[in-house]
């Protein structure tokens, strides 16, 4: 079985390298403060043995950047974000780069995002601006079914692959964050031809519950799970930092690539990691799957 492996968590890998201060504008501020660090990590991934590079554009969204100093810069630290991703990539000699696509409103909570017939056009802004440089897309911790068909909506004129990351309630892995079935979402992807379905940034205990779901599409389908205790309440309100998240002290590298063994034997031939999930875990992931089996 040929397994395709993702890299890890850029945010919160940004936090704990560079000691910046959390900020609602998260890994895009440290980025415009430390672009060598966003590089670096990529590099790490690459070396750690990922075959993907994702893009440092998850919250460089309209509506993150609205009020602040930067909100005439919405392209330029999209480009910014895709050349770091590239420039690792082509030193490390190979791999590809997957233009991220993260979630309008905030993280977690998709009845913050606006409707997906508005959604739609402010994704394909972003499509467009990548298209030229990305090998492939992620929509990613898409948390209900209107918010994951207004991404899908805004990938509609790539040619390029897109894979659609959705994030599960913690407790019941068979429902999406919005409390919504995980298998409402099926019909999605036969109406958009989406080329992998995935969970991401999840307790990997919920995910586990959820990929069987996700295996009855006939598509590839795969998981990067988060490493946080659970998604605080008060985190989910729009501009709330991750300093109210608790990262989980019984999920290192080998407990974590545990759960990525499950994963596989599970059907899933995607596998990486998302928040608090870092190079170390995706080199322990790579060494498994190097061994014979």
């Amino acid at each position: 079985m040929s397994v395709t492996l993702l890299d890890g968590g850029m945010g919160q890998e940004l936090l704990a390298r560079t000691g910046a201060e959390p900020t609602g504008l998260w890994s895009t501020q440290v980025m415009i403060d430390q672009p060598d660090a966003v590089r670096d990590i990529h590099a790490d991934y690459f070396k750690a043995g990922a075959s993907i590079a994702t893009t440092n554009t998850y919250a460089i969204h309209r509506d993150r950047l609205e009020n602040t100093a930067y909100a005439s810069h919405f392209e330029a630290l999209h480009l910014q974000a895709l050349e770091l991703a590239v420039e690792a990539r082509d030193a490390h000699g190979s791999g590809l780069v997957a233009g991220a696509l993260g979630p309008l409103g905030w993280s977690y909570k998709a009845e913050l995002a606006p409707h997906s017939s508005k959604a739609a056009g402010l994704y394909a802004e972003i499509v467009e601006i990548h298209e030229p440089v990305v090998d492939m897309f992620i929509l990613e911790t898409m948390s209900g079914v209107d918010q994951a068909r207004g991404g899908l909506m805004g990938t509609r004129n790539t040619a390029k692959p897109v894979w659609l990351a959705l994030s599960v309630d913690d407790d019941e892995g068979e429902r999406l964050r919005s409390g919504e079935p995980l298998s409402d979402i099926l019909p999605l992807l036969s109406e958009f031809d989406v080329a992998a379905v995935l969970l991401n940034c999840s307790r990997p205990e919920a995910i586990s519950q959820g990929l069987p779901v996700l295996s009855e599409s006939g598509r590839p389908f795969g998981a990067y799970a988060n490493g946080f205790t659970s998604i605080a309440e008060s985190f989910r309100r729009a501009g709330e930092t991750v300093r109210s998240l608790e990262t989980r002290v019984d999920l290192g590298p080998e407990d974590y690539a545990d759960f990525v063994d499950q994963w596989l034997a599970l059907g899933a031939t995607i596998v990486g990691g998302c928040c608090e999930v870092g190079p170390a875990h995706i080199m322990e992931i790579s060494t498994r799957l190097k061994r014979p089996t």
